[in-house]
C-alpha cells in the first residue's frame, strides 16, 4: 500500500533529512514551503536517489491555501499518511515592539496552519492504519528564567511564544487523535542544527539524527514527546 508524507515547511536542515529518510523506507514525498524554484530543485534530486518527490508550493500560514494543497498531494501521490510540520516563522522578535501582524503571521505559520492541515487530511488519517502527525518543537517552548533570558536576548520571542501553543496543540493532538488510531508524536529540538539558519558554527545537532528519532517515533508509536 503506498505511503505519502507531508513535509510542511521543507529547507535544507530537518526538513530535508526527514524527507530523505522516510522517502527511503518507501514513501511518497510532498514537499511543501513557499519557494517554488528550492522545492522543485529538491524534488528532482530526491527523484535521482530513487525517492518519488513531488514539489507543492504553499504559504502555510494561509489556511485556504493549506486545504488545497492536501487536495492538490491526494490528487498527485494519492491518501496523507504522514504531517510533518516542520514550518516556523522568525517575525515578532521583540514583541515590546514588533508590529502585532508579525506574531499573527508566526502563530499562523505554527499553529493554525498545522490544525488546517490536520483537519484537511483527517478522512485519510483516519483511514490509514499507520498514519501520524510528527511535529518540529523547540526548546523555546518551555517556561525557565534562563530560557526567558536568552528568548529576550536573541529576540526570539514571537517564536518562542508560538512553540509554546504548537507544544499544548500537540498534547491535544495527541489525547483527540489517539481515539482515532492516529500516533501524534513531537521531537523538541533543545540545540542549534548544523547546516540551518541558527548554525553559527557551533552547532551540534544532526539533522540526520533527528530524522532517525522521528522515524522511530513513528514507528514504534509509543512515546510522544522527546528532547534532542
Amino acid at each position: 500500500m503506498s505511503k505519502t508524507i507531508l513535509v510542511c515547511g521543507y529547507g535544507t536542515g530537518i526538513s530535508a533529512a526527514v524527507a530523505k529518510h522516510f522517502g527511503s523506507h518507501g514513501f511518497s514525498v510532498a514537499l511543501i514551503a513557499r519557494d517554488e524554484k528550492k522545492l522543485t530543485a529538491a524534488a528532482a534530486e530526491l527523484n535521482k536517489q530513487g525517492i518519488k518527490a513531488h514539489a507543492f508550493p504553499t504559504d502555510v500560514g494561509n489556511t485556504n491555501a493549506v486545504t488545497e494543497m492536501i487536495a492538490h498531494v491526494r490528487k498527485t501521490l494519492g491518501s496523507v499518511t504522514v504531517i510533518h510540520w516542520n514550518a516556523y516563522s522568525g517575525l515578532a522578535g521583540d514583541v515590546t515592539t514588533a508590529p502585532l501582524s508579525e506574531l499573527q503571521t508566526n502563530f499562523n505559520v505554527g499553529v493554525t496552519g498545522l490544525v488546517a492541515a490536520v483537519q484537511a487530511a483527517l478522512p485519510d488519517l483516519k483511514a490509514s492504519k499507520q498514519s501520524a502527525v510528527l511535529v518540529t518543537g523547540g526548546g523555546f517552548a518551555y517556561y525557565g528564567p534562563e530560557t526567558d533570558s536568552l528568548i529576550s536576548q536573541w529576540n526570539a520571542m514571537g517564536l518562542s511564544i508560538t512553540k509554546a501553543a504548537q507544544h499544548k496543540l500537540t498534547g491535544i493532538l495527541t489525547a483527540k487523535l489517539s481515539q482515532e488510531g492516529i500516533y501524534v508524536g513531537e521531537v523538541v529540538v533543545t540545540g542549534m542544527v548544523k547546516g540551518t539558519a541558527f548554525d553559527s558554527g557551533n552547532a551540534k545537532l544532526e539533522a540526520s539524527a533527528i530524522a532517525a528519532k522521528f522515524y522511530e517515533l513513528y514507528t514504534a508509536r509509543t512515546v510522544n514527546t522527546v528532547n534532542i
